[in-house]
């Protein structure tokens, strides 16, 4: 059994969107263990049955860390919150992974306080899954390190082409460095360097191949996308702000008259497919890797569904031994 760590009083609406989701990833997933920590009293009476007993323990704590905690704060807020102690249960090798919907700086720095970085890994990077035009992209570093150093950045893309393939074992590896264009001159010194680096670097898991512009993002020709974590921050942001702006235009177009409404009815279907696409839940999961555990981070506003996909990110994980090959590839 893959066995998962869950701090479920972490996000909005816990530990209720918490313990649904669980209900929902095992009604697909019955070799799953999840080890829940949080209030006991009130995981009991949302589980109700619903999950085999011999699926899941609940570790009882009342002590949590909010979302307003600097992480500084949650650090010191004690031992025995979930999220601590659901972080501990990995480092014990009680689990295999751990997940929370909480705040994400305080699960930075407790994962850094816990788990090991993995040898010759100088810094953890905070990655996540986009949809491109022909299936995912990995991107990171999106927040972690806002300075990077030719190093960490190389060591960013032995990270996520190792989660790329631990993910997507059959498809081809295409790693390539956000820049400012696409000539080998253009950028700063440090991702000059990288480019190096990579360039004269032969490694199995994964094709380089070169820089990449903003506005190839969603291309898919590339599925594995480096950069530093200010940099991969803002790319973040504005991706999912264009996101919304066009789903919330395309709302108001087709629902503003008589002709919109009479459209939207006859593309029904086409319509369906498209919000599918961009449905956020779909891609929820960021994980923290570097450490030599993996942590996972679901959106704190994502709802029991988008909860649920964040687990099936953790079974992919495991199953495809991340830390196995990150360590593999990073020796070579």
């Amino acid at each position: 059994m893959i066995k998962i760590a869950v701090d479920a009083m972490g996000g909005d609406n816990s530990p209720k969107k918490i313990i649904d989701g669980i209900i929902h990833h095992h009604k697909f997933n019955k070799d799953i263990f999840y080890k829940i920590f949080g209030d006991q009293i009130e995981i009991n009476k949302l589980i109700d049955n619903k999950i085999a007993k011999n699926n899941f323990e609940i570790s009882n704590t009342l002590n949590k860390v909010s979302s307003e905690d600097s992480p500084l704060e949650a650090a010191k807020r004690g031992k025995d919150t979930s999220m601590w102690l659901a972080i501990e249960s990995v480092k014990k090798k009680d689990c295999d992974i751990v997940i929370s919907a909480g705040n994400t700086g305080a699960l930075l720095v407790i994962s850094k306080l816990n788990l090991k970085m993995i040898d010759n890994i100088d810094k953890p990077a905070l990655s996540a899954l986009w949809p491109n035009k022909k299936g995912m992209s990995v991107v990171l570093d999106l927040g972690a390190n806002i300075d990077c150093s030719s190093k960490n950045l190389f060591d960013f893309s032995i990270m996520g082409a190792s989660l790329f393939k631990s993910l997507y074992p059959t498809q081809t590896t295409n790693v390539a460095l956000l820049n400012i264009g696409s000539e080998e001159l253009k950028g700063n010194e440090t991702i000059k360097e990288t480019f190096k680096i990579l360039k004269e670097k032969k490694l199995d898991d994964f094709n380089f191949k070169g820089y990449i512009e903003g506005n190839e993002l969603m291309n898919g020709n590339v599925n594995v996308i480096v950069s530093d974590g200010f940099t991969g921050n803002v790319a973040l942001k504005t991706a999912e702000g264009t996101a919304n702006f066009i789903t919330s235009e395309l709302k108001k177009v087709l629902s503003g008259n008589l002709m919109g409404k009479i459209s939207s009815f006859l593309n029904i279907q086409n319509l369906n497919k498209f919000k599918k696409r961009l449905d956020p839940r779909l891609y929820n999961g960021a994980i923290f890797i570097g450490l030599d555990s993996p942590v996972v981070k679901s959106h704190g506003g994502t709802d029991y569904i988008g909860f649920s996909n964040s687990l099936d990110v953790c079974c992919k994980i495991i199953k495809g031994n991340l830390i196995d090959k990150i360590k593999r590839n990073i020796s070579l």
